[in-house]
């Protein structure tokens, strides 16, 4: 049987307030399709689009909504299943039922959808969707607009973008409650890694134990696991290298809830029982500007300058251990702490890991006031405007010892007034250190999510040792 998330009275208020932001024509909100994985009926696990699901709530394939802004009407449109199909499903509700049980009044079959939206084409009436991300749907919406795909941007809406954000971006308490748990079941995952890593094992070994403690709480992985010795590589799936004393393991992974919610942490352990003095001395430079930046999150403050803080940071510890030298702030203005922090400190979350990026990263994390950079490093910042209350987001710094980059930049000279490139040959092979947590904006300040999870050199050395 199929599942609507929360009560029926949150999606209906939720698509009123967003039709109070929008003037005339027509809304259509695609749900996602099964999408096959290497034959027809072999399918990637289902899953719907956020979208779809913080205004509807139905969490199975091949439906689509529409309201209608000058009629005030809401339509679902979906097949209801033939015995063929309850034959390999089980019975499921008719599409009547789905409608009533999120607080739409009207359904039809999904062949009436074409014909309402070439009679409001043929009346020039506008038609308004979201930028289509999955294959299926481009062909889908192509062929319900009678368009091409490359024509499709025409019918994109900026106004339905902006209202759909403003709304999705300011996370409602039961919504908190959800990302407090899915954190915490993300936080159990990484528990898992550091507490089971033994010289010797495969990184493979170790991320199935990641893997199944989402599994095991009624969830999934909110993105493929990260877990590396080559933390150097910023989004590094391979998962072939034996473990070894001496290395560092580096574990990105989040968990996806039973409600879709999801979690996105980062830790950082050494293999053996301690770090090394210089695997240590860098752990704590990165684990300074995670602290100095959460002490800066608040309502009104950019997220840019947060990150710009931590950064700044960074090259203060940096400098402290020899591997940048001169002023911290004269570094990150010309860039120089991009050698070793070469991403962005943080992004939205929420339903999705990345939230809305769909959406596009220049109206999710920017705004009329701030453009996205293009430089290198600070064009990898995914999120850059003011905070609000009620925003949910990750702060990840790190350090990442490029070989390539180092002799790229050795080579262009560049800003050797700020890299000491002789000892940061000597850390050519060190890999890469990062600490990630996920909190929310309250009113004065911020909250973490989900159950503590160590991140100091002490408490993670202790988990090794126990």
């Amino acid at each position: 049987m199929t599942q609507h998330l929360f009560d029926r009275s949150i999606y209906i208020a939720r698509r009123q307030q967003l039709r109070s932001k929008l003037n005339n024509g027509i809304v259509l909100l695609l749900g996602n399709e099964d999408s096959s994985m290497n034959y027809k009926d072999n399918c990637y696990p289902f899953r719907q689009d956020s979208t779809f699901l913080y205004y509807i709530g139905l969490d199975q394939p091949s439906l689509a909504v529409i309201f209608d802004l000058d009629e005030n009407r809401e339509i679902l449109f979906g097949e209801n299943v033939s015995i063929d199909d309850i034959i390999w499903t089980g019975p499921q509700p008719l599409v009547q039922e789905l409608a009533e049980s999120v607080g739409i009044a009207e359904s039809d079959n999904s062949a009436k959808l074409a014909s309402l939206l070439a009679a409001a084409r043929k009346a020039q009436r506008p038609i308004h969707i979201l930028p289509p991300y999955r294959p299926e749907n481009k062909i889908k919406l192509a062929n319900l607009l009678d368009t091409s795909i490359a024509q499709l941007q025409q019918f994109v809406s900026e106004k339905l973008i902006r209202s759909v954000i403003a709304q999705r971006e300011i996370k409602e308490e039961r919504e908190i409650a959800e990302m407090d748990n899915a954190v915490t079941i993300s936080a159990e995952m990484h528990l898992a890694a550091i507490q089971n890593a033994r010289p010797g094992m495969k990184e493979y070994e170790l991320a199935a134990q990641v893997e199944a403690i989402a599994l095991a709480n009624n969830g999934r992985l909110s993105y493929p696991v990260i877990l590396t010795i080559n933390g150097q590589t910023l989004h590094n799936h391979y998962h072939g290298n034996t473990i070894q004393e001496g290395q560092m393991v580096l574990v990105d992974a989040g968990a996806e809830n039973s409600m879709h919610y999801a979690g996105d942490l980062t830790r950082t352990f050494p293999v053996g029982k301690k770090f090394t003095s210089r695997q240590a001395d860098l752990y704590n430079v990165v684990l300074n500007a995670l602290e100095h930046a959460v002490s800066l999150l608040r309502p009104g403050i950019q997220y840019k300058e947060v990150h710009t803080q931590a950064c700044i940071k960074l090259a203060e510890g940096l400098i402290g251990v020899g591997l940048m030298k001169g002023n911290a702030t004269d570094a990150v203005a010309a860039g120089a702490h991009t050698m070793f922090f070469q991403c962005g400190l943080g992004h939205m979350i929420g339903l999705d890991v990345h939230d809305m990026e769909d959406l596009g990263e220049p109206l999710v994390g920017y705004d009329d006031h701030l453009k996205k950079s293009t430089e290198f490093g600070w064009k990898s910042l995914r999120l850059g405007k003011t905070l609000l209350a009620g925003f949910a987001l990750t702060v990840e710094p790190g350090i990442y010892i490029i070989p390539e980059l180092i002799d790229r930049w050795k080579t262009e000279q560049k800003h050797t007034s700020f890299i000491n490139y002789e000892l940061l040959n000597d850390y050519r092979n060190f890999g890469g250190i990062r600490i990630e947590d996920n909190y929310v904006i309250t009113s004065n300040g911020s909250k973490k999510l989900g159950r503590s999870l160590p991140k100091t050199l002490s408490d993670i050395e202790a988990l090794r040792n126990s």
